[in-house]
C-alpha cells in the first residue's frame, strides 16, 4: 500500500526533551512545592521505565522514596506538581533550550513537500507538544500535524498500541499506509503492536532497549554534512534519513 501517512513520538524523538528538559522542569516543580525530591540523570533513565508524568512520579514514591508518606489529597497533588512541570518546561522552549534532533526539521520539510499527511502519537501532554513544535519547529507547526494524539487521550499509554490506533483513527488510514518513528522499547512495542513499521532514532536513554521489529536503528536522522551511524537495518544506498529511505522501509517486506 502506498505511504500516505508519517507519524512521530516526540520526547527523544524530535528532540532530545527527557534529560535536559522534562527532569529539569520536574525538578524545578518539586522544588516548587516545598519536596525534597531531586532526580539526577542516573536516576531518571530509570524513571523512564514508566510512560506518563503523573505515572512516572507515582512509581518514584513507590518505588524509590518508602521513607515519603503520601498525603490524604495525593493523587491531586500529583496532577498539580505535573501542571507546575508543564509551565517549567513551556518556559525552557520559550527560551530556546530544547533545539530538534538532527535531521527532524529536514525531513519533515521534505514528507510536507510531497504532500504526505503527518500525525503525533506521544503520551507527553498536548501542551508540551505545541510548545515544543511553535518554538523549535516553526511558529505555526501545529498546523502542519493533522492529528496530534498525546496525553491521557487513551487511558493505556505506551507500551500499550492505543495512542498509535486512535492517531490512525483520526488519520481514517490503516497502518500499512503510515509509517512512524519512535525511540525507545515502550514506544516501539507500540507502535508495532499497532501494526506500524518502524524507525528508531536512539538516545542515550535508549541504547540498551530491544528494538525488535524495527525497520531500522539509526542514531539520529541526520544531515546533508553528517550522516548518522546505522545500527540495524539499512539505509537503502541513501546519505541520511529522508523520504526515499522511509518509502523503501515502508515498502519492505
Amino acid at each position: 500500500m502506498q505511504l500516505q501517512a508519517l507519524i512521530f513520538d516526540v520526547d527523544g524523538t524530535l528532540a532530545d526533551t527527557e534529560r535536559d528538559g522534562h527532569r529539569v522542569a520536574f525538578n524545578a516543580a518539586f522544588r516548587e512545592y516545598g519536596l525534597d525530591w531531586e532526580w539526577d540523570v542516573a536516576l531518571y533513565g530509570q524513571l523512564l521505565a514508566v510512560t506518563g508524568g503523573k505515572e512516572r512520579m507515582k512509581y518514584y514514591v513507590e518505588s524509590f522514596r518508602p521513607d515519603y508518606t503520601p498525603p490524604a489529597d495525593f493523587n491531586d497533588m500529583v496532577v498539580a506538581l505535573h501542571r507546575a512541570k508543564t509551565r517549567h518546561y513551556t518556559d525552557m522552549l520559550q527560551q530556546g533550550g530544547i533545539p530538534l534532533r538532527p535531521g527532524v526539521r529536514r525531513l519533515i520539510q521534505e514528507a510536507r513537500d510531497a504532500g504526505l499527511r503527518l500525525a503525533i502519537a506521544t503520551t507527553t501532554t498536548p501542551e508540551n507538544v505545541t510548545a515544543l513544535l511553535k518554538y523549535s519547529l516553526a511558529s505555526d507547526a501545529e498546523n502542519w500535524f493533522e492529528v496530534i494524539a498525546a496525553g491521557d487521550i487513551v487511558p493505556a499509554k505506551k507500551p500499550a498500541p492505543d495512542i498509535y490506533t486512535w492517531a490512525l483513527e483520526q488519520l481514517q488510514l490503516p497502518a500499512e499506509a503510515c509509517f512512524a518513528f519512535e525511540d525507545s522499547e515502550n514506544g516501539i512495542r507500540s507502535s508495532v503492536g499497532a501494526g506500524l513499521k518502524t524507525l528508531v532514532t536512539i538516545n542515550d536513554y535508549t541504547l540498551d532497549h530491544d528494538f525488535s521489529g524495527a525497520a531500522a536503528v539509526v542514531s539520529d536522522m541526520g544531515e546533508t554534512d553528517a550522516a548518522p551511524q546505522v545500527l540495524s537495518g539499512s539505509l537503502h544506498g541513501e546519505p541520511y534519513v529522508n523520504l526515499a529511505a522511509v518509502r523503501a522501509w515502508h515498502a519492505a517486506k
